[in-house]
């Protein structure tokens, strides 16, 4: 067996504009270390949502978004999205808020029924 020497490399010298107190250097560190751990947190949290709760429109549901958006298009003329809240059942303000403003979502027959009014509009029949 060869004995091995252990040589003691001096620590790397930072230039003088990034050198970081220890202390600093520490904190840093640790407040990294918490913001991680809780954006996993959060994360979990977003990505299962408690049982019974509704969704919400946004970046999490793509095939609302494509429905709303060809929606949208064949509510060109006046009147049109009236008629539309007439078939659903629902107020004016109501279809605004799903289409539009994006903060709500119809429930599942509602969601049926503007997909059947948007197969019938393609096929150049109203339905109101």
């Amino acid at each position: 067996m060869v004995p091995r020497m252990s040589i003691l490399l001096p620590p790397p010298q930072l230039p003088a504009p990034l050198a970081i107190p220890l202390e600093l250097a520490l904190s840093l560190a640790e407040a990294a270390v918490a913001s991680i751990r809780q954006r996993i947190k959060r994360t979990a949290r977003e990505r299962s949502p408690r049982r019974g709760l509704t969704i919400k429109p946004g970046a999490a549901t793509p095939l609302w978004n494509e429905l709303a958006a060809a929606v949208r298009v064949q509510l060109g003329r006046r009147g049109e999205k009236t008629k539309l809240a007439r078939l659903l059942g629902l107020p004016r303000q109501r279809v605004h808020e799903f289409l539009r403003e994006r903060n709500a979502l119809p429930d599942a027959e509602r969601t049926l029924l503007l997909l059947v009014w948007l197969q019938a509009r393609r096929e150049g029949r109203d339905l109101a």
